[in-house]
């Protein structure tokens, strides 16, 4: 028998905005087309895979009706910790696949498995000898990289940095420094609402001659990107603005 693929499927990076961009405008044709195709998903959250197949089917018919999808969810853990380091196995959630059935997996926003659960689903189905077809869509770390300005030969997307005021400070600075020996730009995100608090820490806690990119909202009409130095950031302190809890990558460097 031949088996399915599994599709990596990209959606919009719109997830949890008041507004949203036309899907057509952040994802071409060709990958609507292919989602439109897939009957069988594996996801982070079933509610939103089916807000999200609702979208697409309003450009391109879905090849079943959306209540006869069958879309299955990652473990909460694996959310909560990750899925990179090999202790999830995700082989039985790729039985379809087995089966001569295309699954495609899906995460909130921009690449599965980039910043996002789903390097276990992946590699399982290397394992398993399915063939694994990423397509073509937003992925948010490399336009906010691709914006700022900062090296883009050598990076790193080093995920969030603690919450506690004390670890996260000790943190910026070992990035920094990083950043300031090898030339490798750090990447990092944080949840949306805490925004305001990590733009606030890196402000105060860079040195005045590093250079601080943050990329809010990409891909909607309220995009928005700044790359200064901390010198600069300091002398134009950000005050509340309303983009100020959209989603954020934030970027250091040299």
């Amino acid at each position: 028998m031949t088996y399915g693929k599994l599709y990596l499927v990209p959606a919009p990076l719109d997830f949890g905005c008041d507004t949203q961009a036309p899907l057509q405008d952040a994802l071409p044709l060709g990958t609507l087309q292919a989602a439109a195709g897939i009957t069988h998903w594996i996801c982070e959250n079933a509610k939103s895979a089916r807000a999200y197949l609702k979208r697409i089917d309003a450009i391109v018919p879905l090849a079943a009706p959306l209540q006869a999808q069958d879309i299955r969810e990652l473990p909460r853990e694996v959310h909560k910790k990750g899925d990179h380091a090999g202790q999830f196995d995700a082989r039985p959630l790729l039985a379809a696949a087995l089966e001569g059935r295309d699954i495609g997996l899906l995460s909130e926003a921009g690449m599965p498995a980039v910043a996002d659960p789903g390097s276990s689903v992946a590699r399982a189905a290397h394992d398993l000898g399915i063939a694994v077809v990423p397509l073509t869509g937003p992925v948010s770390l490399l336009l906010a990289l691709a914006a700022s300005g900062l090296n883009g030969q050598n990076f790193a997307f080093v995920g969030y940095l603690p919450q506690d005021a004390g670890e996260r400070q000790v943190r910026i600075r070992e990035l920094e420094a990083l950043a300031l020996k090898t030339g490798q730009t750090q990447l990092f995100i944080e949840t949306p609402y805490r925004n305001a608090a990590l733009l606030q820490a890196l402000v105060q806690t860079l040195q005045h001659n590093t250079r601080l990119a943050v990329a809010r909202g990409l891909t909607l009409a309220s995009a928005h990107v700044r790359s200064e130095t901390v010198r600069s950031w300091r002398a134009k302190a950000p005050q509340g603005t309303s983009d100020e809890r959209l989603p954020a990558v934030f970027a250091i460097g040299r």
